[in-house]
């Protein structure tokens, strides 16, 4: 009886080591041969639309979610200043060929130079942006291939490559100033590193969730 209790316990302690030596390994694998983090972002890069001239907004012809063609016009307002004469500056027209993600003018608001009345995207130039924390950075370079989960589909697969790593941390352009006082606690800094997706995917959205392992190895 003892002998069999002997047995069973030199199992159990045999697969607690099989089993905690898989999990180091599995941890070196991917340290060793891969750069992961979740936190990262599908984005794009934002183009705003706006009036030349200032004056009440009249017509505004698009919604969220439209698509437009670049130098579409998607609205019109009317000249406060009566010498005003050239009427192409009434109108505002797409800068680009994209999606219109934000409608932010009214009709029958005064608008002015400056002011954003709507934003588009070009989803075919859809790209992560992730942050990687600045003690991993040194075995990152251009060109390194990047497997992509998207949390707004859920386990489908996308690759990519590595575009460029930033030059300065995240905290280098916030708005609030570093601490200064005594009570000062390291913090690990992040980097954003662009990912362009080797294939475009134009059902993605900006703002998404995604994972990405890079590969540097």
């Amino acid at each position: 009886m003892i002998e069999k209790r002997k047995k069973i316990i030199y199992i159990i302690l045999a697969v607690m080591v099989a089993a905690f030596a898989a999990i180091g390994a599995y941890y070196w694998y991917e340290n060793t041969y891969f750069v992961s983090t979740e936190d990262a972002k599908v984005m794009g890069d934002l183009v705003s639309v706006g009036p030349q001239i200032s004056g009440k907004l009249l017509e505004l012809n698009v919604e969220e979610g439209d698509a437009v063609i670049k130098d579409q016009i998607l609205g019109r307002q009317g000249m406060s200043n009566p010498e005003e004469t050239n009427i192409d500056q009434s109108v505002f027209r797409a800068p680009i060929s994209g999606i219109v993600i934000k409608k932010q003018g009214t009709v029958g608001e005064v608008i002015s130079p400056g002011q954003t009345v709507a934003m588009l995207i070009d989803p075919n130039k859809l790209y992560i942006t992730a942050n990687i924390e600045e003690t991993k950075l040194g075995n990152l370079r251009q060109g390194q291939k990047v497997d992509i989960t998207i949390d707004q589909f859920g386990n489908k697969k996308f690759t990519g490559k590595v575009k460029y790593v930033g030059q300065a941390s995240n905290s280098t352009f916030a708005l609030l100033p570093s601490s200064t006082s005594a009570t000062f606690t390291k913090v690990v800094q992040k980097i954003p590193v662009k990912i362009e997706f080797d294939k475009s995917d134009n059902t993605l959205l900006p703002g998404t969730n995604a994972i990405v392992n890079i590969h540097i190895k």
